[in-house]
């Protein structure tokens, strides 16, 4: 692993920032640290660029512990959620401020402000000030500067987060592009789930100081390891004191007392369309509904649990109607754990026709 946490502490007085985390991140790897606000995420990656000092375990980049080094000397590359800009410097001057530091040639300088120029998409540009920038403009410039000085790792802090929605979007598939392209082992912390499904290549979800689970976007999505990433993944409605067993194809799971469902899990089939699975199938009332541009969201009654479903605009249900509905998996956990379970209807039906 080209970065490791080792049983890594760290503590703010009575308060608990990062309890026992460990975590390996390849070489080239774009992760996510990914959680609320309060959960350790920011911590972390601050103690890895020498900004804060975890009061036990270790740290490595590149198979060297790096306890005792400062921030000069690990080699870190820093993009900032404010973009950190000197105002009345330039473009080129900004991203050759590190260099410049460095005691770099003048020429060695301005070649490299030409091409990482060209890199983030802003040629030409050297000569405005950051004030003449928009705001994804200046988060490019912010990431030039960062990869100026040549770091092993690019560590980037919420920096999409003072952006706004159309242009983020546009930024998270350029970072991802640009990354590739660089092959810099990087790592970005965000509150936002679906930046990190987008762009990461692993996404590690932290929880009160804790890792909680690590994977890929894939693995983290679909298959969630303990109840906090079953109920913090996705748009989940928590189902509690075993009432899982009221849904029809599931039951009881030994040891776990509450369950989560997602939207995605929940089908809809408006009154008079038959089913295909009648059996997985159960009435439902619509309480609420939610235009959601490509799709509704559906509240629905279901024997007193009350489950959202997303269903398609064109097929218009409103509130009161009377619906079938049927889950086909759901996320069952007990104090530590998260299991899948897939609707048994669903899957002797599977079976049969194989």
């Amino acid at each position: 692993m080209y970065i490791t946490f080792e049983h890594v502490n760290k503590s703010f007085g009575t308060f608990k920032a990062s309890d026992d985390v460990s975590f390996g991140i390849e070489k080239g790897k774009l992760v996510a640290l990914l959680g609320p606000s309060g959960s350790g995420k920011t911590t972390i990656l601050r103690m890895l660029a020498g900004l804060e000092h975890q009061d036990n375990g270790n740290i490595t980049i590149n198979g060297q512990i790096v306890n005792d080094q400062s921030v000069q000397e690990r080699g870190i590359g820093f993009v900032f959620q404010s973009y950190a800009l000197f105002p009345y410097y330039t473009v080129h001057d900004n991203i050759a401020y590190g260099m410049k530091v460095r005691k770099k040639s003048r020429q060695e300088i301005g070649q490299k402000v030409e091409e990482l120029l060209q890199l983030v998409g802003l040629p030409g540009l050297g000569n405005r000030f950051p004030s003449q920038l928009s705001g994804g403009q200046r988060q490019r410039v912010a990431f030039a500067r960062a990869l100026a000085i040549e770091p092993q790792v690019l560590l980037l802090d919420e920096p999409f987060a003072a952006i706004d929605a159309k242009v983020r979007k546009e930024l998270r598939r350029w970072l991802k592009e640009m990354i590739e392209q660089v092959g810099i082992t990087s790592i970005f912390v965000t509150h936002d789930q679906d930046e990190a499904v987008e762009v990461a290549d692993e996404i590690i979800v932290t929880n009160e100081g804790r890792v909680e689970q690590m994977g890929t976007p894939i693995e983290i999505y679909k298959n969630p390891k303990t109840p906090f990433v079953a109920q913090f993944i996705g748009e989940s409605v928590l189902l509690p004191d075993y009432s899982y067993t009221k849904l029809n194809g599931f039951h009881t799971y030994e040891g776990a007392d509450r369950a989560a469902v997602r939207p995605e899990f929940v089908k809809v089939i408006p009154e008079g369309t038959k089913p295909r699975y009648p059996l997985a199938c159960q009435d439902g009332v619509v309480t609420h509904t939610a235009f959601r541009g490509n799709s509704t969201e559906l509240t629905i009654d279901v024997d007193g649990l009350s489950l959202k479903a997303e269903h398609p605009v064109d097929d218009m249900i409103r509130k009161g109607d009377k619906v079938k509905v049927m889950v086909s998996r759901l996320y069952a956990f007990d104090e530590n754990n998260a299991y899948t379970l897939i609707n048994d209807v669903l899957k002797s039906s599977d079976m049969y026709y194989i």
